[in-house]
C-alpha cells in the first residue's frame, strides 16, 4: 500500500500558510529555492496563499550546483512573478574550511553548507519582518535525512506531513513545471550527490515502508506488504529510530510543573 495525497491537502496547506503568516505578524515569507521539487511546491503554495509579491525565493548555489538549477529557478520565479535573490555561499563555506577540521569529507562539508544556507534565510527573514517556510517533506523528517539546524530549521514546514511521493502528486495538481517534477532528487551538497543514491533506496520504496510504520504495522507485516527484502526494511526503520532526536526540541531535564518540549502544550 502506498500513501495517497488527500483531496483536501492543497487547501489545508494554503490555509495553514495564510494563517501562520498572519499569526506571526509577518509581512511575507522567505524560501530557500533549490531547483528541486520540494522547494518549488512550497514556493508555489505560498504564492497561492498570500500572493507572489510576499514571497522571497533565495537560490544559494555552491560549487556543486548544476547550472540548470539556476536557469530553472529563474524561469520559475519569472513565470509566477516572484522575487528571486541569488546568494553565492561558496565564500562562506570556504571560510569555514579554513577554521574547521574534516572539511575535505563530503558529510561534514555538506552539513556546514546546509547551515550556511539557513543563516542566509533567517537573516533575510529577520531583516524583512518575514518568516522562513521550510521545504522538508515527511520522508526526510522520518528518516532524519536533513541537517539539524540546517535545512531542517524553519519557522514552519508546510509539506512536512506529505511523503515525497505525495509531494510529487501535489506538484502535478498545482502546476509546478515539469522540469522540477522530473529532476533527480538531490540536496546539491556535493558533485554527483543524489538523495536515493545516498539513502540506498528509492523514495517509492521508502515511502511504502514509512507508511507501514505510520499505520503501526510490525516489521514482518511491512516486509510482507511491501515485498522488500528484510535488510532494506530494517535499514529504513533503523534510520527512523536513530533520528528521533532530530525531530524533537533539545531535551531538558524535568524540574517544573510543565516543561518545554515535554509536557508544555501550546
Amino acid at each position: 500500500m502506498r500513501p495517497q495525497l488527500k483531496d483536501y491537502a492543497c487547501s489545508a496547506i494554503t490555509d495553514f500558510i495564510r494563517q501562520k503568516v498572519e499569526e506571526s505578524g509577518g509581512n511575507g515569507v522567505v524560501i530557500g529555492l533549490s531547483g528541486g521539487i520540494d522547494s518549488a511546491v512550497v514556493s508555489k503554495l505560498c504564492a497561492d496563499a498570500i500572493g507572489p509579491e510576499k514571497v522571497l525565493n533565495i537560490f544559494m548555489p555552491s560549487e556543486a550546483s548544476p547550472t540548470q538549477d539556476r536557469e530553472d529557478v529563474e524561469t520559475f520565479c519569472n513565470r509566477l512573478d516572484m522575487e528571486l535573490k541569488v546568494v553565492e555561499i561558496a565564500p562562506a563555506v570556504k571560510a569555514f574550511s579554513s577554521m574547521l577540521p574534516h572539511m575535505d569529507e563530503c558529510k561534514h562539508a555538506g552539513n556546514v553548507m546546509a547551515r550556511v544556507r539557513m543563516i542566509v534565510l533567517f537573516h533575510h527573514a529577520c531583516a524583512m519582518g518575514r518568516v522562513v517556510m521550510g521545504t522538508s517533506n515527511k520522508s526526510e523528517l522520518l528518516t532524519g535525512y536533513f541537517t539539524k539546524f540546517g535545512d531542517g530549521g524553519s519557522d514552519f514546514a508546510p509539506i512536512g506531513d506529505l511523503y515525497k511521493t505525495e509531494v510529487r502528486q501535489l506538484a502535478e495538481q498545482i502546476g509546478v513545471p515539469r522540469e522540477f517534477i522530473d529532476k533527480v532528487p538531490s540536496a546539491g551538497l556535493w558533485t554527483g550527490q543524489t538523495d536515493e543514491g545516498e539513502m540506498g533506496i528509492t523514495y517509492d520504496d521508502l515511502d511504502r515502508v514509512l507508511y507501514g510504520l505510520e499505520r503501526s504495522l510490525t516489521d514482518e507485516e511491512i516486509i510482507e506488504e511491501t515485498g522488500l527484502d528484510q535488510e532494506k526494511v530494517e535499514m529504513v526503520l533503523s534510520r527512523y529510530r536513530c533520528s528521533v532526536h532530530k525531530r524533537k526540541l533539545t531535551l531538558i531535564p524535568k524540574l517544573g510543573v510543565r516543561t518545554v518540549g515535554l509536557d508544555w502544550r501550546e
